[in-house]
C-alpha cells in the first residue's frame, strides 16, 4: 500500500534508526529492573530525536519518558525492553544454539516492542510539529513487564496522571486488536523459618521449613478444586533450605503466582493461599512470613479505542512479508509440534492452515479459545483509555517465551512487523489528536466503567519496586 499520509512517511524516515535500536537491545538482553543498557539506548535515541527526556521516572532507574509537542491532549505510547532468563539464542537460524550458555534472551520480542513504540512516537512528534497540531506525544520506556509490574508501580505513583489516552502493542503471529481479557496477578513470597538439627540423631528437635513448603503445595493443590473459573496458581522454589539431607532445613522460601480474571477474586484467592501457608506452618511448628513481590490488575476494556484501532488496521492491511520471510518462517515451523502449530488458530476461531506467516488482519473479537495471561499494561487501562494491538512478527505457531522467538527477533520479518506496528500506533495517535470527539468518547466510556468499578491498586501502598543494583 502506497503511503498517502505524511505521518506514515515519517515512520519510514525513522525506520532504519529504530530497527537498529531493536537489534541493539536484542544484543543486550537484561532481566526485570536490570535493563540499564537497554534503557540507556532508548534514552540516547529519545535525545537524538529531539524529545524532552525524564529519566529515573517515579524513582525507577530503568524507566524513562520522552515528550514532544505542546498543548492539546497527551497521548502515551508504551514501550518495553526487558528480556527473559535462559533463552539465549543465536539469531537467524532454526535450531537451538545459545549465544551465552544459560544466558538471557528476548524470547517475548520486547526488543521490538520498545523500538516500535518509540518509532511511532517519533513519527507522531514530526507530524505534530509539521502541522502545528496541538498535542503532546509521550514515549514511556517501561521496564520489568515480565513479572516485575513496573507499570503498576508507575500508575500507583502518578506517572500517567495527566495522560489522555495510551497505545501499545505486542509482537504476535497475527495482526489484530488484542482481546480484552487478562488475569489479575499477585506474585508473593512465602518464607518459612524452623529450627535446624541433626536429621538422624535428633530429628525430634528440628522443625523443617522444607516440610512446610511441601505441605503448602499439597494444601494449594486441594484448593484448586474450589477456585473461581479461570483462576491459576503456580509456584517456584526460591530457597529449598540447602543441599545436605542430614540437616533439618531451617529456612525455605517459595514464590507463588496467584491469578484470576477479576481483581477482587484474585485478592480473595491470595487470602486463601495465605491461610494454607499458615496451616502448613502450624503443622510443622514453623513460622511463615508473606511479602508481595509484584502485582497487576486485570484489563479494563475500552471499546472506543479498540474499534478505532481496528479501523486503523483495516486501513493499513497486513504486514508486507516477502518470499524470503516465508522461507525462514517455514524453517522455524519445522521445529514446532503439531499442538504449537494449531494453537494460534484456535485462539482466533479459525481452522488451522499451513501458513508460515500471516499477512492478513484478523477481525475484531474473533472469538475462539482464550489463552489468557497477565500484563502490567492492565493497570494503565484503569488509569487512562488504552488499546493494545498485536502485529505479526514471527512464524505462525511460534510459542511465546521460546528460543524460536529469540531466533526470529532480528529477522527482516520482525523488522517489517515492528514498522507496521509503529504505523498503526502513530495513526491512532494522529486520529486522537485530530478528532476531539473520538477522544472524548473514549474518555467517557472509561469514566463510565470506572464509576461501576473504581480502581484499587493491587500493590500494597508501602511496597517499593524490587529494584536491582546497577552493574559495576
Amino acid at each position: 500500500m502506497k503511503n498517502t499520509n505524511p505521518l506514515l512517511d515519517a515512520v519510514e524516515a525513522h525506520r532504519d534508526d529504530l530497527q537498529a535500536l531493536a537489534d541493539r537491545v536484542w544484543g543486550t538482553p537484561e532481566l526485570l529492573y536490570g535493563e540499564f543498557a537497554s534503557c540507556a539506548a532508548h534514552t540516547e535515541t529519545l535525545r537524538a530525536k529531539g524529545f524532552r527526556v525524564t529519566e529515573n521516572l517515579v524513582g525507577i532507574p530503568t524507566a524513562v519518558m520522552g515528550e514532544a509537542g505542546e498543548g492539546g491532549p497527551v497521548i502515551a505510547i508504551l514501550g518495553e525492553y526487558d528480556a527473559l532468563p535462559g533463552l539465549s539464542q543465536v539469531a537467524g537460524i532454526a535450531e537451538p544454539r545459545e549465544v551465552v550458555a544459560g544466558g538471557n534472551g528476548h524470547g517475548c520480542g520486547h526488543n521490538l516492542l520498545g523500538a516500535a513504540a518509540l518509532l511511532a512516537a517519533c513519527a507522531l512528534k514530526d507530524w505534530l510539529v509539521a502541522t502545528g497540531t496541538p498535542g503532546r506525544v509521550r514515549y514511556y520506556g517501561c521496564p520489568a513487564e515480565e513479572g516485575g509490574a513496573a507499570k503498576a508501580f508507575m500508575v500507583r505513583d502518578g506517572a500517567f496522571a495527566d495522560v489522555d489516552a495510551a497505545i501499545t502493542w505486542h509482537p504476535d503471529c497475527f495482526t489484530r486488536v488484542d482481546d480484552p481479557e487478562s488475569l489479575a496477578n499477585t506474585r508473593m513470597d512465602f518464607t518459612f523459618t524452623g529450627r535446624a538439627s541433626h536429621a538422624a540423631a535428633t530429628p525430634h528437635l528440628g522443625r523443617s521449613a522444607l516440610d512446610a513448603v511441601e505441605l503448602m503445595s499439597v494444601g494449594v493443590n486441594y484448593l484448586r478444586e474450589h477456585m473461581v473459573n479461570g483462576a491459576r496458581i503456580h509456584y517456584a522454589y526460591l530457597d529449598a533450605g540447602g543441599s545436605a539431607p542430614n540437616v533439618v532445613q531451617a529456612k525455605a522460601r517459595v514464590r507463588y503466582s496467584i491469578r484470576a480474571l477479576e481483581l477482587a477474586d484474585m485478592l480473595a484467592l491470595v487470602e486463601r493461599v495465605k491461610d494454607v501457608a499458615r496451616g502448613a506452618a502450624l503443622m510443622t511448628g514453623t513460622e511463615v512470613e508473606f511479602k508481595v513481590f509484584s502485582a497487576v490488575s486485570n484489563n479494563l476494556v475500552n471499546e472506543v479505542m479498540d474499534h478505532a484501532m481496528q479501523r486503523v488496521l483495516d486501513e493499513l492491511g497486513g504486514v508486507p512479508f516477502d518470499a524470503a520471510d516465508h522461507a525462514y518462517a517455514r524453517a522455524i515451523r519445522a521445529t514446532l509440534s503439531e499442538s504449537d502449530l494449531t494453537a494460534p488458530w484456535r485462539g482466533v476461531a479459525m481452522e488451522p492452515r499451513d501458513e508460515a506467516l500471516s499477512d492478513a488482519v484478523v477481525p475484531l473479537r474473533p472469538g475462539g479459545e482464550q489463552m489468557i495471561g497477565s500484563t502490567d499494561v492492565s493497570d494503565v487501562t484503569w488509569a487512562v483509555p488504552t488499546t493494545e494491538v498485536l502485529v505479526a512478527t514471527h512464524a505462525v505457531g511460534t510459542p511465546g517465551h521460546s528460543w524460536q522467538i529469540t531466533a526470529q527477533g532480528k529477522a527482516p520479518a520482525a523488522h517489517k512487523g515492528m514498522t507496521h506496528a509503529a504505523k498503526a500506533m502513530a495513526r491512532l495517535g494522529q486520529m486522537l489528536c485530530e478528532d476531539a470527539g473520538l477522544l472524548a468518547e473514549a474518555k467517557a466510556e472509561h469514566a463510565r466503567r470506572l464509576a461501576r468499578r473504581p480502581y484499587t491498586s493491587p500493590l500494597p501502598p508501602d511496597l517499593a519496586p524490587p529494584l536491582v543494583p546497577r552493574p559495576a
